[in-house]
């Protein structure tokens, strides 16, 4: 990875982290909705993950913004990684012999034997990412409750400031 790729990837990570802190709503709620989007990120089901976060959270009441934030744990980058993870914990959770390779070459029979495995793969992925995604969202629920509810305090505690200030400048 090149440096300009570096320093992008880290502009863009303070500026999700910016709007995050920046969520408004209770924290519980925001916290609660965070580490849904964890769990869901956790689940081999990428391409749907951002529809599902915000659907659940929205039948919880929970914070939909903070749950699209938190499914973006799975992304380009970092989805290797943790299928890989999640397969492994899984597999090994089941039993399964460590067999499965890609195939070197793709033909019909190498595509009929992938879909064929497919299902104990996925179930597999699962299995490992609800063994990892359910740490993972205690976790970010009260890294995201304290990061949120130390905010929104440090935002009221300017408040008064500010008004006050204001209000001088008018006399």
């Amino acid at each position: 990875m090149d440096n300009q790729q570096e320093i992008k990837e880290k502009k863009s990570f303070k500026n999700l982290y910016r709007r995050f802190i920046k969520i408004r709503g209770n924290p519980r709620e925001i916290a609660y909705g965070f580490s849904l989007g964890i769990f869901i990120g956790m689940s081999p089901t990428m391409g749907v993950q951002i529809i599902l976060a915000v659907f659940i959270a929205s039948l919880l009441k929970w914070n939909k913004i903070s749950a699209t934030i938190g499914v973006l744990i799975t992304n380009a980058f970092t989805a290797p990684l943790l299928y890989t993870m999640t397969y492994l914990i899984g597999a090994g959770m089941l039993g399964m012999k460590n067999n499965f390779t890609f195939p070197k070459g793709m033909n019909l029979d190498s595509v009929t034997a992938l879909m064929e495995k497919a299902p104990s793969i996925m179930g597999a992925m699962a299995l490992g990412g609800v063994v990892l995604g359910l740490p993972l969202a205690v976790i970010s629920y009260f890294a995201a409750f304290r990061l949120s509810e130390f905010y929104q305090h440090k935002v009221k505690d300017k408040i008064p400031k500010v008004r006050s200030r204001s209000r001088k400048h008018e006399d």
